[in-house]
């Protein structure tokens, strides 16, 4: 399997699971209903079951801490154990980093489609899910290995704290449709996204774990997949708007909604909600419309959701609250009290009038003839400097003068710099690369970067991929005409091109793009000049070749480049 280089893992969580032979159309441990399905084919209704384990499993394999796998996957702590199969937290003694592992006997009923449920998700290879890193059969032992991110916080965690704000909550429900929209394109289903298959990294990127292989360590299928995943994301909508669980059972540290009410669309839930994603939510629960407001469509597939996503105005993130400077105060010295001993509390101070200022005749006589002479003094300086004026030479003043003017009249006008609002990976073919992470490149920090994938050959990337890229979002039309890009790695040769495009995801072909500029650079800065300012709301970054590099980190060597700011002027 091919290793991620983030030192983390996820492990199966066990929130109030119940045991496998829970039925259908009953609650489950989670607090979902196992909601039935409609079929577009047919009006026939399927449920989601949980497959029943059969008489004489077998019992999880009796392990302890310090335990080693293969030699090399030390076992620390057991955070699970359900249903003949445990969870560890462990330690990758070879890379030095925390892993999880998932461990089940190999005559285990579901032992066969855990390692194909992992061996498929690893083949995703998307950063926007936690990795699969190995899977294997050995010693009458199936284990699963997978990242540990000790950066994220539980879904379940940052709901403890209070609902989102609505920024945050579209940023939520936009990156986890967009996430599943491609494991399904890809064959994949999550089938138990609940919050704690959710995980927010410190950079607020969100982070799905368990795809696939959490489903199968408890037998739970669908016949619908795509729609159960749809209802899932909706009801981590529902609850990141409300801090309520969209059904009557409690789950996940949330309230349940009242009892005999019905499902009602959170914003009669809580005042203050977002009206559009209150509706998308309803939109993503309600399996037989929408809601009464709009008469909008249901959402029965993470694309279709992504779409109504895609149509809503765009979210902003609320502006940062700047707190008052605390108020001035003088010293001790300004206050005039600089060498003096301090007062006795209780005791009157005798104030000190000062002394007028002179007011006799011959106070007066004083100040005038001070006067007199700085006039005399001021009179005597501009009589020197113009006479020094008078000895140049006229008329070489003046063809400076006039060329002086003259280059003030050709001087271009200084760039200004443009802000970026928004930013979204463009993927012309293959898998993308680093999508979680294109916000790195515009957030004034040089320590964070959005990276390529390493490439075995280059620098060009074709035939393999034509690019990679992103499109960035000014807000509205603006007049691009320079950029400077800060890479990672140095060497031949980088290649980067800037396009004025449509939209944040464009469908026109590359060579019927508005080129604005194109350059190649061997150092760790690129600079594009355009001849003639372009005006677009969003421009693309493409990059079609890459330097050669060592190993960095966890990454390999071999062709790869990173971004860690770019800067727009127009």
């Amino acid at each position: 399997m091919a290793e991620r280089s983030t030192a983390a893992v996820d492990v199966a969580d066990n929130s109030g699971d119940e045991p496998l032979t829970a039925k259908a159309e009953q609650p489950t441990a989670d607090g979902v209903a196992q909601t039935r399905e409609r079929d577009t084919a047919a009006d026939d209704d399927t449920a989601d079951t949980e497959k029943p384990m059969s008489r004489g499993a077998s019992s999880p394999p009796e392990l302890h801490s310090g335990h080693k796998l293969a030699r090399r996957y030390r076992l620390e702590e057991c955070v699970t154990r359900l249903d003949g199969f445990s969870s560890w937290r462990a330690v990758d003694e070879k890379l030095r980093r925390a892993v999880g592992v998932h461990l089940l006997p190999a005559d285990h009923p579901r032992a066969r489609s855990v390692l194909a449920a992992a061996r498929s998700s690893a083949l995703l290879g998307d950063p926007r899910f936690v990795q699969v890193l190995d899977a294997v059969e050995e010693n009458d032992l199936v284990y699963v290995v997978h990242e540990w991110l000790p950066d994220a916080t539980e879904l379940t965690a940052v709901l403890a704290a209070g609902p989102l704000e609505a920024h945050d909550a579209y940023q939520l429900v936009s990156q986890i449709s967009q996430a599943m929209a491609a494991a399904h394109r890809e064959g994949l289903a999550h089938l138990r996204l609940t919050p704690s298959a959710v995980l927010r990294t410190s950079s607020g990127q969100y982070r799905i774990r368990g795809l696939a292989v959490n489903a199968a360590l408890r037998g739970i299928s669908s016949d619908t997949p795509q729609r159960t995943d749809t209802e899932a994301i909706g009801a981590l909508l529902y609850a990141s708007l409300t801090q309520r669980w969209p059904y009557e059972d409690d789950a996940y540290g949330l309230s349940g909604l009242p009892k005999d009410i019905g499902l009602i669309a959170p914003d009669q839930v809580r005042a203050g909600v977002h009206r559009g994603l209150s509706e998308l939510a309803m939109r993503a629960l309600v399996n037989d419309g929408a809601t009464a407001s709009r008469q909008e469509p249901p959402c029965t597939t993470p694309d279709e959701l992504v779409k109504a996503i895609g149509e809503m105005p765009r979210i902003r993130p609320p502006e940062p609250a700047f707190t008052a400077p605390p108020e001035y105060q003088r010293t001790t010295y300004q206050q005039g009290s600089y060498g003096r001993p301090a007062a006795h509390p209780g005791l009157t101070q005798t104030v000190i009038t000062p002394p007028l200022p002179l007011q006799s005749r011959t106070g007066r006589a004083l100040k005038w003839a001070v006067s007199a002479l700085l006039i005399a003094a001021l009179g005597l300086g501009s009589w020197q400097l113009a006479d020094a004026l008078m000895e140049r030479d006229n008329s070489g003043d003046a063809t400076e003068t006039q060329t002086t003017k003259g280059d003030d009249k050709d001087r271009p006008k200084p760039k200004k710099p443009i802000s970026i609002e928004g930013g979204q990976e463009y993927v012309l073919k293959g898998s993308p690369q680093d999508p979680g992470d294109t916000g790195n490149t515009y957030d004034k920090d040089p320590a964070s970067l959005w990276r390529t994938k390493t490439f075995n050959d280059g620098p060009e990337l074709a035939p393999y991929k034509p690019g990679v890229g992103i499109v960035y979002d000014l807000g509205s039309n603006q007049h691009v005409s320079a950029a400077s890009i800060a890479l990672r790695y140095g060497g031949p040769h980088t290649t980067i091109s800037l396009y004025a495009v449509d939209s944040l995801a464009p469908s026109t072909p590359i060579e019927s793009m508005k080129k604005i500029g194109t350059t190649t650079t061997s150092g760790t800065t690129a600079k594009i000049e355009a001849k003639k300012p372009v005006k677009s709301q969003y421009v693309l970054l493409w990059m079609t070749a890459v330097p050669e590099s060592g190993p960095d980190g966890y990454y390999r060597a071999g062709y790869k480049q990173a971004i860690t700011d770019v800067k727009l002027k127009g």
